[in-house]
């Protein structure tokens, strides 16, 4: 299933805030690390309707790829 292009940005703005606040990064640094994940990619092409789930559960999945990438 495919979201409005309009309600998915506005998810990923409330998204990537969260995550920045989360981790405690800039919402630059958040911005980019979004954009390049893995997350992004899933909630852009509809995969496994991420888009459904809540801002605080993609914000944490953000978290855990984070997380992985930094380790």
């Amino acid at each position: 299933m495919q979201a409005d292009k309009t309600l998915l940005q506005m998810k990923y703005a409330r998204v990537v805030a969260m995550f920045a606040a989360q981790q405690n990064i800039s919402m630059e640094e958040a911005l980019d690390f979004f954009y390049h994940s893995e997350t992004y990619q899933e909630l852009r092409e509809g995969i496994a309707d991420l888009h459904c789930r809540s801002d605080q559960y993609v914000a944490d999945e953000l978290a855990i790829e984070y997380r992985d990438s930094r380790a």
